[in-house]
C-alpha cells in the first residue's frame, strides 16, 4: 500500500505541471503579444479547468485579464510608434517608389511595346516586388522594402492579429485611421514657398506617395486594420486636395523650364501611384490645364527672345563670302534662288540676319510645344492639333506684337522699314516648311484628318502692310522736315532762274531713298513714290495758300514755280519702274495749271472754260484762285499807292479787281 500512496500526488503534479509550463512560456513571451495571448488562451481554456480546485489556479484565472490589458496597452504602445515610424519614413519610401518605378519606365521605354500591363510586369521584375498569399489566392505587391521601408513591420503584424482574436480591432482601427487621416492632412498641406523651386514639388509628391505605398502594404500584408473601401475614400480626397494645391501653386510660376520638370514630376507622381492601383485621370486631367500656362509662359520667353533679335539685328542684307557660308545661311533657312546661286562670291542675301534666326526660334518653340506632350497619354492628332494652336498664338500674337513694335519704333529708318518688308514676305513664303516641320514631327498628314492651318501668312502679310504704311509715313515726314527750311521771299521781284536750295536737296533725298527700294516688291515701291510726290504737292500748295502769307508778287510766284519745275522734272525721270508715261507727274498737275494760270494770266480762257469738261485749267479750284489772287491784289495796291495815276496800273488794278468779282460769281453759283 505504501508502495502506491505517491501515485495521486504524481497525478497531481502531472497535470499542474502543463500549467506552470504554460505560465512560464506566457512569461517568455510577453515581447511578443499574440503566441502570448494565444498560449493564455490555451491556459484559459485548456489547462486550468483540470485543475481548477487548486488554489494557485484561480490566482492565475484572476490575473489573465491583466494580462491582457497590459498586452493590449502594450501593443497600443507599438501602434504609436509605428505610426510616428512610418510619418517619419514615409517621404523616404516614396522618394524610392518614384526612382524605381521611373526607372523601370526607362527600361519598358526602350523596348518595343509600352502597354501598362508590359510596364508592370518589368517593374515587377526590376524591383523585386513581394508575392503574398491573402484569400487563398496569389497577389503580387508592387512594393520595394529597402531597410527603411516599413519600420518594426512583424510587430505590427502580430498586433494586427492581436485585434482580430481579441475583439479589440474596432478599437485599434479607430485609432488607427483617425491617426492616419490627421497624418494625412499634414502630408497633403504644401508648403508655402513650393513653387520656387522643383525641390519643393517632389519633397511634396515623396510624402504623398510614401503615405499611400505604406497604406497599400497594410492592406495586403495585415486583416482589420483597413480596407480598400478607406483606402479608396482617403485618396479620393487627398486627390482633389493634390490638385488644387497643384493648381495654386503652378500658376505662380513663370519659368517654362520649371513648368516643364514640374509636368514630368507629376506625370512620374501619377505612374507611381497607378502601379499601386490608384486612379489618377484627374492628374493627367489637371496636366491638360497646366499645358495652357505652360504655353502661355512659353509665349513670354519667346517674346523677349523675338525682341533681342529685332533689336541686335542690323538690317542689312547677309553678306557672305564663301561657298561654306552660304551653306550655313540656307541650311538655317529654306531659300532657292537661281540667280544668286549663279553669282560669283562675294554676294548678299536679300533679308537680314533676323529672318534664319526668327525662323529657327519658331521651330524651337514647336520642339517645346511638343515636350511638354509627351507621356500625357495623347493621341498624334491631339498632339498636332494642340502644337499648332500654340505655333498660331507665337505667330499672330507674340511674333507680330515684336515686328509691330519695331516698325513702330520712333527712331525706325527708311532703310530698316525696306527691310522689314523684304524679311516678312520671305518669312511668309517659308510658312509652307513650317507646315511641314510640324507634319514631320506629330506623323499627323494633313490630308488624313481636319488639321488647323498655321496663320503665319496673314502675320507677316499684316507687318509687311504695316510697315508700309510706315514708310508713307515716314516719307512724308521727312518731306515735311525739308519743307520747314524753306525760306521764300513772297515779295521780291528778282528771280534766281535755279530751284530752291532746300528742294534741291529734297528731291536727291528722294532719289537716293527710292534707289533702296529696289528689292521691295513694285507695287509697294510705286506706292510709295506715288505717296511721297502727291504729298509734295499738297505740302506745296499749302505753302503757297496758308493764311500767314498775305501779300506776294509775280516774281515770287515764278521762282516758285522753279520749284515745282524740279518735282515734275523728278517725276519725268523715272525714280521707281513700273509708271506709265506722266503718270507720276499727275501729283503735281494742280500745282502746275494753277501757276500757269497766274503767270500766263490766261483768265480768260479760263472763266470762258470753266466747268467743261476738258477745259484747260480743269484743276483749278475757283477759291484757290481767288485766295492766291486777293494776295496779289493786295501786293498790286500796296505797291502802287502813289502811282495810282498811271494808266496802266489802273487797268491792271480794275483787272483783278474784274477778275476777282467773276471768281465770287462761280464759287456763288457752284454752292447755290
Amino acid at each position: 500500500k505504501k508502495k502506491f500512496s505517491f501515485l495521486p500526488d504524481l497525478l497531481k503534479y502531472h497535470l499542474c505541471m502543463p500549467v506552470a509550463l504554460q505560465s512560464l512560456k506566457v512569461t517568455n513571451l510577453f515581447c511578443r503579444h499574440y503566441p502570448a495571448l494565444k498560449t493564455l488562451e490555451h491556459l484559459e481554456h485548456t489547462y486550468l479547468p483540470q485543475v481548477s480546485h487548486y488554489r494557485f489556479c484561480k490566482v492565475m484565472l484572476d490575473n489573465i485579464p491583466k494580462l491582457r490589458e497590459e498586452i493590449k496597452d502594450v501593443s497600443m504602445s507599438d501602434l504609436k510608434d509605428f505610426l510616428e515610424s512610418i510619418r517619419k519614413h514615409s517621404d523616404k519610401i516614396g522618394e524610392t517608389a518614384m526612382k524605381q518605378v521611373g526607372l523601370g519606365f526607362m527600361i519598358v521605354r526602350c523596348s518595343s511595346t509600352l502597354t501598362f500591363d508590359t510596364i508592370h510586369k518589368e517593374l515587377l521584375k526590376f524591383s523585386s516586388f513581394e508575392n503574398q498569399a491573402i484569400n487563398d489566392r496569389v497577389i503580387t505587391i508592387p512594393f520595394w522594402l529597402p531597410s527603411f521601408s516599413i519600420p518594426k513591420q512583424k510587430p505590427f503584424i502580430g498586433r494586427s492579429c492581436l485585434i482580430k482574436s481579441q475583439g479589440a480591432r474596432e478599437t485599434f482601427e479607430n485609432y488607427y485611421r483617425k491617426q492616419r487621416r490627421k497624418q494625412a492632412r499634414l502630408v497633403l498641406q504644401p508648403p508655402s514657398n513650393m513653387h520656387e523651386t522643383l525641390d519643393g514639388y517632389r519633397k511634396y509628391f515623396n510624402q504623398i506617395v510614401g503615405f499611400f505605398v505604406v497604406e497599400d502594404h497594410i492592406l495586403h500584408t495585415t486583416q482589420g486594420l483597413v480596407n480598400r473601401a478607406y483606402i479608396d475614400e482617403l485618396w479620393e480626397m487627398a486627390l482633389s486636395k493634390t490638385i488644387a494645391a497643384l493648381r495654386t501653386h503652378s500658376s505662380y510660376c513663370s519659368d517654362p523650364n520649371l513648368v516643364l520638370d514640374l509636368k514630368n514630376l507629376i506625370v512620374l507622381f501619377a505612374d507611381t501611384l497607378q502601379v499601386y492601383g490608384f486612379p489618377v485621370n484627374q492628374l493627367f486631367d489637371m496636366l491638360l490645364e497646366i499645358r495652357d500656362q505652360y504655353s502661355e509662359t512659353l509665349l513670354k520667353k519667346w517674346a523677349g527672345i523675338f525682341r533681342n533679335i529685332l533689336d541686335s539685328d542690323n538690317y542689312s542684307p547677309i553678306p557672305v563670302t564663301c561657298e561654306e557660308m552660304y551653306k550655313k545661311v540656307v541650311g538655317q533657312f529654306p531659300f532657292q534662288d537661281t540667280e544668286l546661286e549663279k553669282q560669283s562670291f562675294p554676294k548678299k542675301f536679300p533679308f537680314s540676319e533676323f529672318v534664319p534666326k526668327v525662323y529657327n526660334q519658331i521651330k524651337e518653340f514647336i520642339y517645346a510645344c511638343l515636350k511638354f506632350s509627351e507621356d500625357l497619354h495623347l493621341s498624334s492628332t491631339e498632339v498636332d492639333d494642340m502644337i499648332r494652336k500654340s505655333t498660331n498664338l507665337l505667330l499672330t500674337r507674340t511674333l507680330s506684337n515684336s515686328l509691330q513694335n519695331v516698325i513702330k519704333r520712333k527712331n525706325i529708318g527708311l532703310t530698316e522699314l525696306v527691310q522689314i518688308i523684304i524679311n516678312t514676305t520671305h518669312l511668309e513664303k517659308s510658312c509652307k516648311y513650317l507646315e511641314e516641320f510640324i507634319t514631320n514631327i506629330t506623323n499627323v498628314l494633313p490630308e488624313t484628318v481636319h488639321t488647323t492651318k498655321l496663320y503665319g501668312t496673314t502675320t507677316f502679310k499684316d507687318a509687311r502692310h504695316a510697315a508700309e504704311e510706315e514708310i508713307y509715313t515716314n516719307l512724308n515726314q521727312k518731306i515735311d522736315q525739308f519743307l520747314q527750311l524753306a525760306d521764300y521771299d513772297w515779295m521780291t521781284g528778282d528771280l534766281d532762274n535755279k530751284a530752291s536750295d532746300y528742294l534741291v536737296d529734297l528731291i536727291a533725298f528722294l532719289r537716293s531713298t527710292f534707289a533702296v527700294f529696289t528689292h521691295l516688291p513694285g507695287k509697294v515701291a510705286q506706292t510709295a513714290c506715288m505717296s511721297a510726290c502727291k504729298h509734295l504737292a499738297t505740302s506745296l500748295m499749302q505753302l503757297l495758300l496758308e493764311a500767314e502769307v498775305r501779300q506776294l508778287t509775280l516774281g515770287a510766284l515764278q521762282q516758285f514755280n522753279l520749284d515745282v519745275r524740279e518735282c515734275e522734272q523728278f517725276a519725268r525721270s523715272g525714280p521707281v519702274p513700273g509708271f506709265q508715261e506722266d503718270t507720276l507727274q499727275l501729283a503735281f498737275i494742280d500745282l502746275r495749271q494753277l501757276l500757269d494760270l497766274f503767270i500766263q494770266w490766261d483768265w480768260s480762257t479760263y472763266l470762258a472754260d470753266y466747268g467743261q469738261p476738258n477745259c484747260k485749267y480743269l484743276r483749278v479750284n475757283p477759291v484757290t484762285a481767288l485766295t492766291l489772287l486777293e494776295k496779289m491784289k493786295d501786293t498790286s495796291r500796296k505797291n502802287n499807292m502813289f502811282a495810282q495815276f498811271r494808266k496802266n496800273e489802273r487797268d491792271k488794278q480794275k483787272l483783278i479787281d474784274t477778275v476777282a468779282k467773276q471768281l465770287r460769281g462761280l464759287i456763288s453759283s457752284h454752292h447755290s
